[in-house]
C-alpha cells in the first residue's frame, strides 16, 4: 500500500501482526503470536527497556511512581465529588507497561465478575471460559490445584517476610468476625489473609520478565522501544498498519493484523487519532473520521481507594528501614545475600474482601496494609513519616462511577483528558465508609492494641458522617486499576466484540484492560493477563482460517 507521509521510510515489513503497547497484555500477545515461528510478529513500544534496578527490585516501585522515565504520569480532570481536585494517574512507559512499576499483587477478580461478562452477550467469556487462560499463564509456587496452574510464565508466589505486624492484623481481622482467606483466588474472595505477589526470589516478575524475556531471541520477533504509535493507518475499512515515531523518524509498519494494547487511557487515544470515535468529537480537533463509534473513550472505571495511617508503637515498619542509614544498609546487605527482608517485599502484606451490604452477592470492599506511612510523595517518591508507621486503606472495587478519555488535540504526544466522575451516588460514598469503618473495627481489635499509638490520618476525632464524607472528597485516591474506554459487548454501546475485532473495522483488534466491560472486583493485571493468553488463541484460531 501507498502512504504518502510514510512510503519513504516504511519499516522491514509487511508482519503478520503488529502489537502496540509492551505492557501485560502486549508482552503476552508477542510472545504466545511468535511461539510457533510461522508469524513475524512487530512489537511496538513508547518507552525504554525494562533495564532500570529500581524495576527488578521489589520495594524499587516507590521510586518509580513518579519517574517520567518509566512512567506518563498522567494527571485526572478536577473531581466534582473530590472537591475539585486533580488525581495523579501512573502508568508504565517501559517494557512490561504498569506491571513493571505496579504494587505485584496477584488477585484475579471474582468469579461474578466474568459470569456478568458473559451474561451480557460476551460468549466465551464466564469464568468456566476464562479460568484454564488464569491456570494457564500462572506458575503458582504452591503448586496446581482446581484454581491454579504451575509451569506458565507468570511466577505467582508466597510472601516469604515473616513480619509480626500484619500477622497481628490477620489475628484482629479474625477477632473482628471476618474468616480467614488463603488464598483469594480459589473457591470463595469473602475473608483476610495475606496476598500472593508476582515475585520471584526476591525480584519483580513483569509480564516483560516472565513472556517478553523468553521470546527475545526468537527471528520472527521485532521489539522496538522508543516507538510512539501516531496513528493506525485505514483504507477502505480495512487497517493496513501503523505510523509510529522513532526518535527523529516517522516510519509506517504493515501488518495483516493490528492489535492496540496501549492501555486504558492510550489505546482509546490512538483510535480517536486515528479517526475511530465521535465523528462531532473528531472533527473539533480536525482529524477526519473513518469510523463514527461515540463509545470509544466512553466506560471509564476504577476503584477508589483511601489511607488510614496509625503511628505504630514498635520500631518494625518500613518507615523505620528508611529513615535509619545503618537500617536500609543492613537490608541491602541481607536483600544481597539472600534474597530476603524489606527490599524482597513490596511492603504490601495483608488484607481482604467483604460486602458493604449483607445483601450483595459478592464482596465490594477490598482492604490492603501497607507497612509504610506517608509524609508527603515528592519527586523522588514517597517521603515516609520521620516515625514508625503503617498503612490500612480500604478500596471500592464496584463503584457506579463511568467516566471518559477524550482528546485534548490531535498531537499524539498531548496526554488525553482523563475524567472519572466519582462520589457522584450515594452507594459510592456508602461503600467507602463502609470500608472506613471496617478498618478502624479491625485495629480496634484486641491483637492489633499492642502496635498502635494513635491513628494519624484522618485522626480519631473524625467520627460523623459528615466529617468522614469530607475526608473522602479531600483525600481519596485511584487504585490504577482503570478499564472500560474500549468496552467489549455485543450491543450498541461496544468498541469490540467478544474476539474483541474492532466492529465495523477489518484488521484490528484491542486487546487490554480497556475491553472489560467492567472493572473486577480486585487488582487488574492479572485479568489484562488472562484477555491476552485468551485473544493469542483467537488471533491464531482466526489466522489459520
Amino acid at each position: 500500500m501507498n502512504d504518502p507521509q510514510t512510503d519513504e521510510r516504511r519499516d522491514g515489513g509487511p508482519y503478520d501482526f503488529i502489537v502496540i503497547g509492551a505492557g501485560s497484555a502486549g508482552s503476552v500477545l508477542a510472545a504466545r503470536l511468535s511461539e510457533n515461528g510461522r508469524h513475524r510478529v512487530l512489537l511496538l513500544e513508547a518507552g525504554p527497556a525494562d533495564a532500570s534496578p529500581w524495576i527488578h527490585l521489589p520495594l524499587g516501585y516507590s521510586r518509580l511512581y513518579t519517574d517520567p522515565r518509566y512512567n506518563w504520569m498522567y494527571e485526572s480532570e478536577p473531581e466534582k465529588g473530590m472537591n475539585g481536585r486533580n488525581t495523579y494517574q501512573p502508568r508504565g512507559k517501559v517494557l512490561g507497561g504498569s506491571s513493571s512499576i505496579n504494587g505485584m499483587m496477584y488477585v484475579r477478580g471474582n468469579r461474578l465478575d466474568f459470569d456478568d461478562w458473559a451474561k451480557a452477550g460476551c460468549t466465551g467469556w464466564s469464568y468456566a471460559d476464562v479460568l484454564p487462560y488464569f491456570i494457564k499463564a500462572e506458575d503458582q509456587s504452591r503448586g496446581a490445584n482446581a484454581y491454579h496452574g504451575v509451569g506458565g510464565p507468570l511466577k505467582v508466589s508466597d510472601q516469604t517476610f515473616d513480619h509480626e505486624l500484619p500477622n497481628a492484623l490477620c489475628a484482629a481481622a479474625r477477632q473482628a468476625g471476618l474468616a480467614d482467606n488463603p488464598d483469594f483466588n480459589g473457591e470463595t474472595q469473602d475473608g483476610f489473609g495475606y496476598y500472593q505477589m508476582n515475585i520471584h526470589k526476591g525480584r519483580r516478575w513483569s509480564a516483560a520478565r516472565g513472556y517478553l524475556k523468553p521470546a527475545r531471541g526468537r527471528t520472527n520477533l521485532r521489539i522496538v522501544t522508543g516507538a510512539t504509535a501516531e496513528r493506525l493507518v485505514v483504507e477502505g475499512g480495512i487497517v493496513r498498519g501503523v505510523r509510529f515515531r522513532l526518535g527523529d523518524r516517522h516510519l509506517f509498519a504493515e501488518g495483516r493484523e493490528t492489535i492496540v494494547s496501549a492501555g486504558t487511557i492510550a489505546s482509546p487515544q490512538l483510535l480517536m487519532l486515528s479517526g475511530i470515535g465521535s465523528a462531532a468529537r473528531l472533527n473539533e480537533h480536525g482529524i477526519a473520521c473513518v469510523l463514527d463509534n461515540p463509545n470509544v473513550g466512553q466506560n471509564l472505571r476504577d476503584h477508589t481507594c483511601i489511607q488510614l495511617m496509625f503511628r505504630c508503637t514498635k520500631p518494625i515498619t518500613i518507615n523505620d528501614m528508611a529513615n535509619s542509614f545503618v537500617r536500609k544498609a543492613l537490608s541491602a546487605l541481607q536483600y544481597a545475600v539472600l534474597r530476603k527482608g524489606y527490599l524482597a517485599e513490596t511492603g504490601i502484606y495483608v488484607g481482604g474482601f467483604a460486602r458493604s451490604d449483607a445483601h450483595q452477592d459478592r464482596p465490594d470492599v477490598q482492604m490492603a496494609m501497607a507497612a509504610w506511612s506517608v509524609a508527603e510523595r515528592t519527586v523522588k517518591g514517597a517521603r515516609q513519616h520521620p516515625f514508625s508507621g503503617f498503612s490500612f486503606s480500604p478500596e471500592h472495587v464496584a463503584p457506579d462511577a463511568r467516566g471518559e478519555i477524550t482528546l485534548r488535540s490531535a498531537d499524539p504526544s498531548a496526554p488525553p483528558h482523563i475524567r472519572f466522575n466519582f462520589f457522584q451516588t450515594d452507594y459510592d460514598i456508602n461503600a467507602m465508609l463502609f470500608g472506613i469503618r471496617l478498618v478502624r473495627r479491625i485495629v480496634e481489635q484486641p491483637a492489633m492494641q499492642p502496635y498502635i499509638a494513635s491513628e494519624i490520618q484522618p485522626g480519631t476525632d473524625m467520627r460523623s458522617d459528615a466529617e468522614l464524607i469530607e475526608f473522602i472528597r479531600d483525600k481519596a485516591g485511584f487504585d490504577i486499576h482503570a478499564v472500560g474506554t474500549c468496552r467489549m459487548g455485543v450491543d450498541d454501546r461496544a468498541v469490540v466484540d467478544p474476539r474483541l475485532r474492532v466492529t465495523g473495522l477489518s484488521g484490528l483488534r484491542v486487546v487490554d484492560a480497556s475491553i472489560m466491560p467492567q472493572v473486577v472486583r480486585g487488582n487488574t493485571h492479572a485479568a489484562t493477563v488472562m484477555i491476552a493468553e485468551k485473544a493469542s488463541d483467537m488471533i491464531l484460531e482466526d489466522a489459520a482460517r
